[in-house]
C-alpha cells in the first residue's frame, strides 16, 4: 500500500461529502475506503451521522445543521494524517472488521449452477466447492439490495460471467459468483449470478440492529455443510425471528 492515501472530495448531498479514492475495483483502494471509515468511526466527531463504504469511495453524512465547509476542512485534515490511515489500509484486519464463517449447502436445488459452472471452469463440482471455501473474502461494500455483501478476494480462476438471462427468482441466502466477485442474496429477488449453494443464515432482518448481518470490512470464509446441518441452522434461525 502506498504510504500516502489521496482522494478527491466532492459534494454528494447538502449533508454529505463523497470521498473518492479511485474509479476501479481494486483491493488497495477498498482497503483505503475501510481505513478511512474505521478512522472516522473511532474519532466519532459530533457532526458525523454515518459513513457508507463503496468499492472505491466513501459517503460521509453529517448533521445538516453543521457548515459543510467545516466538515470539508475536517476531512482534508484527516486525509493529511496519512500515516495512520496507511497503516490501517495496509492491514485491513485492524479496521474493526470481524471474522465471520458462513455455512453453505452447495449444489442440488440450492446451487443450480454448481455443476455447469464447474464444467465451464474445467473443474469437478467438489473441486469448485473446495476452492470457493478456501478463499479469504472481504465485504467490500453492501449494495444492490439491503444487506447484499459484495465480497472481494475471489480466486481469479473462479471468475464466471453472469447468466445471459437473469432468473426471476433467486432464493434468500443463495451464494453466487458474478464476474470476479462472490456474494450472497439476502432475500428473495431476481438475479443473474451463478448459484453455487445457499446459507441457512438470515442475512437481513429490519428488526435486528444492525439489520444487515454482514458489514463492510468484515472478513468472510465459507464452510460447506450437509442437508442435516442446513435444516438445524435454519430451524434455529426461524426460532429467533
Amino acid at each position: 500500500m502506498s504510504p500516502h492515501l489521496a482522494c478527491d472530495i466532492e459534494a454528494l448531498a447538502d449533508d454529505a461529502w463523497l470521498l473518492r479514492f479511485g474509479d476501479r475495483i481494486d483491493p488497495e483502494l477498498n482497503a483505503a475506503v475501510h481505513a478511512m471509515a474505521a478512522r472516522l468511526r473511532a474519532l466519532d466527531p459530533p457532526w458525523l451521522r454515518d459513513v457508507v463504504p463503496a468499492f472505491a469511495s466513501l459517503g460521509v453524512f453529517f448533521n445538516a445543521a453543521v457548515d459543510p465547509a467545516f466538515v470539508h476542512a475536517e476531512l482534508i485534515a484527516l486525509m493529511d494524517d496519512s500515516t495512520a490511515l496507511a497503516a490501517l489500509a495496509a492491514d485491513p484486519s485492524r479496521a474493526n472488521g470481524r471474522q465471520v464463517e458462513i455455512p453453505v449447502l452447495y449444489g442440488g436445488d440450492h446451487g443450480q449452477d454448481l455443476a455447469s459452472s464447474a464444467t465451464e471452469l474445467g473443474l469437478t463440482p467438489d473441486e469448485l466447492i473446495e476452492r470457493h471455501t478456501a478463499g479469504d473474502y472481504t465485504v467490500a461494500m453492501i449494495g444492490f439490495a439491503p444487506g447484499f455483501p459484495y465480497l472481494s478476494g475471489l480466486d481469479p480462476a473462479l471468475a464466471l460471467p453472469r447468466l445471459a438471462t437473469p432468473r426471476a427468482r433467486v432464493a434468500a441466502g443463495s451464494v453466487a459468483i458474478g464476474g470476479a466477485q462472490t456474494g450472497i442474496y439476502p432475500r428473495e429477488s431476481p438475479g443473474g449470478w451463478r448459484l453455487l449453494g445457499r446459507t441457512p443464515w438470515v442475512l437481513f432482518d429490519p428488526r435486528r440492529k444492525p439489520p444487515a448481518r454482514l458489514q463492510p470490512g468484515d472478513r468472510v470464509r465459507f464452510r460447506a455443510i450437509d442437508a442435516g446441518e442446513f435444516a438445524r441452522i435454519a430451524a434455529q434461525a426461524d426460532a429467533h425471528l
